[in-house]
């Protein structure tokens, strides 16, 4: 991935930057120890994520889709049965994940920081609007970005219109994030570069078959503090 012309180093943000999928899992554990008592035979992980998967097309990425799926999981698992009380603790449980203190993966700061002298720096995050701004703002990194965007869908079409936006050629562009399926191949599908390093837990509708893996090249790192020394060695 040799390239001299890398002018814009741009990130993904939750499990890149910071923590956010271990504290959707946690919340997954919990309602399925609330459910308990209605167990009717069914998976409920299996029931949340089809249930995820058709909100998707509703309310998008982000918390406040994700509570609005367990309640309508928990609704049809127990067939109307769940009382109003327990409606509240799931919601509560939604709420939860969106107060969470933001909790920057090690060697993130520093590492953002560095870069930012010399190079230009973009996030490109997806989910709710509110919640990621929010989660922006407390991590005490946006200042070191040049560029933020919160978009909807991250997918080749998504990325070029905002590169497009900034007249910022993907050659010049290096994606930085946890996810194959939308920080890494999408990129690299429209001529830019990736680098992927991966999280120890992944929401399965990021996973990608080994197949798609292997169909494009990028850069693997252990940890975002390896990314200073990998870019000087591209630039090379």
């Amino acid at each position: 991935m040799a390239n001299d012309s890398i002018k814009i180093i741009a990130f993904d943000a939750d499990d890149t930057l910071w923590v956010n999928e271990p504290f959707y899992r946690e919340a997954e554990q919990r309602l399925e120890a609330m459910l308990r008592p209605y167990e009717n035979g069914e998976t409920l992980m299996e029931r949340l994520y089809a249930r995820e998967l058709e909100n998707l097309k509703i309310f998008g990425y982000g918390t406040k889709g994700f509570a609005l799926s367990m309640i309508e999981t928990a609704i049809e698992l127990t067939e109307g049965k769940i009382s109003g009380k327990e409606i509240q603790k799931i919601i509560e449980l939604g709420k939860g994940l969106l107060r969470r203190p933001i909790e920057l993966l090690s060697g993130v700061h520093e590492t953002v920081e560095l870069l930012s002298k010399t190079y230009e720096l973009m996030l490109i995050t997806k989910g709710d609007l509110f919640d990621q701004e929010s989660k922006i703002a407390r991590s005490g990194l946006a200042d070191f970005f040049e560029f933020i965007e919160i978009v909807s869908e991250k997918n080749p079409e998504v990325y070029q219109k905002t590169l497009n936006k900034y007249n910022i050629d993907p050659k010049n562009l290096v994606m930085i994030g946890n996810s194959l399926k939308s920080d890494v191949l999408p990129i690299v599908k429209i001529g830019g570069s990736a680098v992927h390093i991966p999280y120890h837990t992944t929401w399965v509708h990021e996973q990608v078959s080994e197949q798609e893996q292997d169909e494009h090249a990028y850069e693997t790192l252990d940890s975002i503090s390896e990314l200073p020394q990998l870019l000087k060695r591209i630039a090379i």
